[in-house]
């Protein structure tokens, strides 16, 4: 595909990036499959975003499952884990067992650096003070230092490299081939891009997000519209509720029709 995301490269964290290998289907692709259940052709392009919408906000997911996205991700170890945790997703990652590692560290920036939060069992609070994130920093340095210094040493002592990589820190880049199709990716960003995700996570799924946009827009559109509630109703139709009922706009005949219904 001629796409101007093809190919390149998102820095993300210090030495991370995400990049798009290959993409299979457009919008169009998605309604072309819904329309095959009932054998109706080629719509306008305005009937093709209400039925995307349509299919969204009822949660008609196979339609997307027609589409999909390879990425070739760069990510600290302990992060490309939780894209591993969405077993949806096809994955092929570098092998410590066959080659060696990168001598290459997640470090957190000074002001990521913070203390476990008192509210949130899995999250971090408010940054430490700069000279306390500083020593962390260094400790963070000295032992990624240390640990790869003695993975060297047990390669030159001939120890096996699926052995001599389980001293390393969690904190080692790693890189994989992601495919995943789309309503899949889409559950990956509503888990990713919650406040209450790992920063680092969300930091890869904010970039993943702006690629999905670029591939698929009207369906991206409707993913941040019904994501936003907790009940099917569109963001701009709870922001119409909001300025006292003014009619929504851009939205479809049958969701006009559900606005009057259920909230004039």
């Amino acid at each position: 595909m001629g796409n101007s995301t093809q190919n390149k490269e998102y820095k993300v964290l210090d030495k991370g990036f995400v990049r798009v290998v290959d993409v299979m289907g457009t919008d169009s692709s998605i309604v072309q499959a819904a329309r095959i259940s009932y054998g109706s052709g080629v719509k306008t392009p305005e009937q093709d975003r209400a039925l995307i919408r349509y299919l969204m906000r009822n949660r008609h997911t196979s339609p997307f499952e027609m589409c999909e996205i390879k990425f070739h991700l760069k990510m600290p170890f302990i992060i490309g884990k939780q894209c591993i945790r969405h077993r949806t997703a096809n994955i092929n990652e570098y092998s410590g067992r066959y080659s060696e590692m990168i001598k290459e560290f997640y470090i957190p920036s000074l002001e990521n650096i913070g203390v476990q939060s008192s509210s949130h069992k899995q999250g971090r609070g408010e940054a430490l003070e700069t000279e306390k994130a500083k020593e962390i920093q260094d400790l963070f340095q000295k032992h990624c230092q240390e640990t790869y210094e003695l993975y060297e040493n047990l390669l030159q002592k001939g120890l096996a490299k699926e052995l001599a990589r389980m001293v390393l820190p969690t904190n080692i880049y790693t890189e994989f081939y992601w495919k995943i199709d789309l309503h899949n990716l889409f559950h990956f960003l509503n888990v990713r891009l919650h406040p209450g995700a790992q920063f680092e996570m969300q930091e890869y799924a904010r970039v993943i997000a702006e690629i999905v946009k670029e591939y698929f827009p009207v369906s991206f559109e409707a993913f941040l519209d019904y994501r936003k509630n907790s009940v099917n109703v569109a963001g701009n139709v709870k922001d119409c509720l909001q300025r006292n009922g003014k009619e929504p706009t851009g939205l479809g005949k049958t969701e006009l029709e559900e606005f009057y219904e259920n909230w004039n």
